[in-house]
């Protein structure tokens, strides 16, 4: 089932309703996936510095009525969509618990859209850019990246497909602001850090991709939210970077000693369940509304900043690198 095959040919009434701007401070925040997701939880860190009150959801989002009474319940000024289903190790898990991966990634992610709709609530989507890939219009190398107009072209894995679905209903919500999110990258190991997973890996591609440095991008979102920005938004630092200039600056920062092997793609899916997205991401609309005291970087000079953070922050915890590292990142 192509992720082309549902494209929602939306009214031009359609496209206009996200423009409409639902500006205001945000004072009372709900964070679905807050307790236990990652990017909901450096959210509701980020909120509470920022002085607003933070309420971590206790309704499941496919819940319905459950949802629908804590919104009631809580009246927040904005709601945060932090929960999804991407499977562990992987999405490669998607492929074999469909079900549970549809519950939560359309059924649950369309409740939220629909009832927070229904109370004019402005609700943030952390989503995904992982719905594209290469082709030639849009040819690697070649600087021109899709846009938040384009249809999904990428169906290659289920994750991707659920993600492909969604994103043409979710721009029928005019409370909706929609950030596609890519190989999200922080300062520290954790599990879910992309950079954390390609170091574990025997193999990489080399492929540029569009990614998001969540240290400058998450703030941004809170902004954008203030800010009463509602619609789609390629959610990533300007332009590429590939897995090899990842890794190089991971050695250079972090493990000098540390080592990796190039492989195809051809070679890769051998070993995958699910094919990968690989893809660029134009930021023009992004910069262009971006809050004018919100500085983003190149994701080139984000990433090098990040590492910096990294070794900074790894040092104070563990002592000297990269002998301190713990061992699954110590090659030698």
């Amino acid at each position: 089932h192509s992720a082309s095959l549902v494209r929602f040919d939306l009214t031009m009434t359609d496209r206009n309703k996200s423009n409409i701007k639902m500006s205001a401070p945000i004072t009372k925040a709900l964070i679905y996936g807050g307790k236990t997701g990652w990017i909901g939880g450096k959210v509701a860190v980020m909120l509470k510095e920022q002085g607003a009150e933070v309420v971590l959801a206790e309704a499941r989002c496919e819940n319905r009525a459950d949802v629908a009474k804590e919104l009631d319940e809580v009246k927040p000024s904005h709601v945060f969509m932090a929960a999804g289903i991407t499977g562990r190790p992987n999405i490669d898990w998607c492929e074999d618990h469909k079900p549970d991966t549809i519950r939560t990634n359309v059924i649950g992610t369309l409740n939220l859209a629909d009832l927070t709709n229904e109370r004019n609530i402005h609700c943030t989507v952390y989503a995904t850019g992982c719905i594209f890939k290469y082709d030639d219009a849009h040819a690697l190398g070649s600087g021109i990246g899709f846009t938040e107009e384009d249809t999904p072209n990428f169906d290659e894995s289920f994750y991707s497909q659920t993600k492909g679905y969604m994103e043409p209903m979710l721009k029928c919500y005019p409370n909706c602001m929609i950030l596609r999110v890519r190989m999200p990258i922080s300062d520290d190991l954790i599990h879910r850090n992309f950079i954390t997973k390609i170091v574990k890996y025997e193999r990489v591609v080399n492929i540029p991709n569009s990614m998001t440095v969540l240290y400058e991008m998450l703030p941004a979102s809170l902004a954008m939210a203030k800010k009463g920005l509602t619609g789609v938004y390629n959610f990533c630092n300007p332009g590429v970077i590939s897995h090899n200039q990842c890794l190089d600056l991971y050695k250079k920062y972090i493990d000098p000693t540390y080592t990796y092997k190039n492989f195809t793609i051809e070679e890769q899916s051998k070993v995958l369940k699910a094919g990968r997205s690989n893809n660029e991401l134009d930021s023009t609309k992004l910069m262009r509304d971006m809050p004018e005291d919100i500085k983003i970087n190149d994701i080139l000079t984000a990433v090098e900043l990040c590492m910096q953070r990294m070794q900074k922050n790894l040092t104070e915890e563990f002592g000297p690198l990269p002998d301190s590292l713990p061992k699954e990142f110590r090659k030698n």
